[in-house]
């Protein structure tokens, strides 16, 4: 395969598959069974999230450090974290947001990016790809803007690939692949925006 595109990433998504990079970089696309996603209308943030967000404690910024997100998700958490974000995908993710199809979520203190996440919208689907955090809370209060934001537009699909703890946490389950194709067919017919909130919805 020749360089990874954001017209293959395009192509992936359609059709359930997304690539992720070996050790030495190699890319291998992944069409899990069953898949993670999470449901959007039953998030609820955790109720020590709830004084954070009351606090304003973070500053929301959306689409203003896409490829810094990137490179922050990079980076290995743990000494056995493996590294699966290569440049080459940070080069195609960051096609895929010139062109207006990838997104970050960020959260700032006195100026500085201390968190955030990054994904990509077709249709009506939201595919969440990973998330950081420098400050405790950080990534969280990113991802319940983000659910501000898929509810208020009207997504219908918050993939999130692979079940894990850090996924439960918010509130997402396992479907078989089937079925989340048949989600996926139905939330790329429903054309939304990706764009900020309206109001103080918390």
């Amino acid at each position: 395969m020749d360089k990874l595109t954001a017209d293959d990433l395009i192509y992936g998504y359609i059709n359930g598959i997304f690539p992720m990079a070996d050790s030495d970089g190699t890319l291998y696309w992944y069409a899990p069974d069953p898949r993670a996603i999470i449901p959007i209308h039953t998030y609820e943030p955790a109720k020590s999230l709830r004084p954070v967000l009351n606090r304003n404690q973070f500053e929301i910024r959306i689409d203003t450090a896409f490829t810094e997100v990137m490179q922050c998700c990079s980076k290995p958490r743990s000494d056995d974290d493996s590294i699966w974000i290569s440049s080459e995908i940070i080069n195609a993710y960051t096609e895929l947001h010139h062109m207006g199809l990838a997104h970050s979520v960020e959260t700032y203190i006195d100026n500085q990016l201390v968190g955030g996440l990054y994904g990509v919208a077709l249709g009506s689907a939201f595919f969440g790809e990973s998330m950081f955090h420098h400050v405790s809370n950080a990534s969280k209060v990113a991802f319940h803007h983000l659910i501000l934001i898929l509810r208020q537009q009207q997504f219908t699909l918050l993939d999130t690939q692979f079940i894990n703890d850090n996924v439960r946490r918010y509130g997402a389950i396992e479907i078989p692949k089937a079925d989340y194709l048949k989600q996926l067919k139905l939330a790329l017919r429903h054309k939304v925006r990706f764009v900020e909130p309206v109001g103080n919805e918390q």
